[in-house]
């Protein structure tokens, strides 16, 4: 990665309508590589699209996959070769690091349509929520999802208050105030953990001035979604 950090033009008149108080340009500088700033200024053309088209995009290429008529669009060489001069995202996706609920597969997506950021548990750690700015501020990514799923493993382990080593515990830490929060719900206890931390994570969401502006100015769209393993069926949450 470039180390050298060229002046910013777009991004930066961008950002300034935020003030110093909500990010500050020069941490900016210093955090984003050459190539990524390369990337917003030579970014292929793409139709304007709503937060309601895109987010609407999202739920049509779910329908498709659950449907198993998958159009599988945007794979091609051409496509490929399109996006490596720059990106242009139409949506983000913040999803679970579980390897059975891939975002580009799941919405029957391709190269360069969406801006996905996974951990376990599907967590907006200060790390998603800085990238997630990013993809939709400089980016210009107009819906972000939050995809929690049935039997989500780092939910369940906090459940059940499982110990572990490392920094799988800073994960769980994370979960916790959403399974305490959905303590005495009927039905099954782990869905309702599981949704009500889609919930948590979408209300760090939007506590972010740089996306809460987006919405205000209605550029941005922020939803939770819970994701059907047995079906591939995504249902809106929040």
């Amino acid at each position: 990665m470039s180390r050298q950090h060229p002046q910013i033009n777009l991004s930066r008149r961008s950002l300034f309508k935020f003030g110093a108080g909500a990010i500050g340009t020069s941490v900016l500088t210093a955090g984003l590589s050459s190539n990524l700033l390369a990337a917003e200024n030579k970014a292929p053309a793409e139709d304007d699209i709503t937060p309601d088209k895109a987010f609407q995009e999202l739920l049509e290429g779910n329908e498709r996959f659950v449907k198993a008529k998958r159009r599988n669009p945007h794979q091609t060489h051409s496509r490929l070769v399109e996006v490596a001069k720059g990106q242009k995202p139409f949506a983000s996706v913040l999803g679970c690091a579980d390897s059975r609920v891939p975002s580009e597969i799941v919405f029957d997506q391709g190269l360069g349509d969406l801006f996905v950021c996974r951990v376990a548990g599907n967590i907006a750690t200060k790390e998603e929520i800085g990238s997630l700015e990013f993809g939709s501020l400089v980016l210009g990514s107009k819906v972000i999802m939050v995809v929690g799923h049935e039997r989500c493993g780092a939910v369940d382990a906090t459940i059940k208050g499982a110990e572990v080593p490392g920094q799988i515990g800073s994960l769980l830490e994370a979960i916790r105030p959403s399974v305490e929060s959905s303590k005495g719900q009927s039905g099954d206890k782990l869905e309702n953990a599981c949704k009500a931390n889609i919930l948590a994570q979408l209300k760090k969401l939007k506590s972010s001035p740089v996306l809460s502006k987006l919405i205000e100015e209605e550029k941005l769209k922020i939803a939770g979604a819970y994701y059907d393993l047995d079906t591939g069926k995504i249902s809106i949450v929040g």
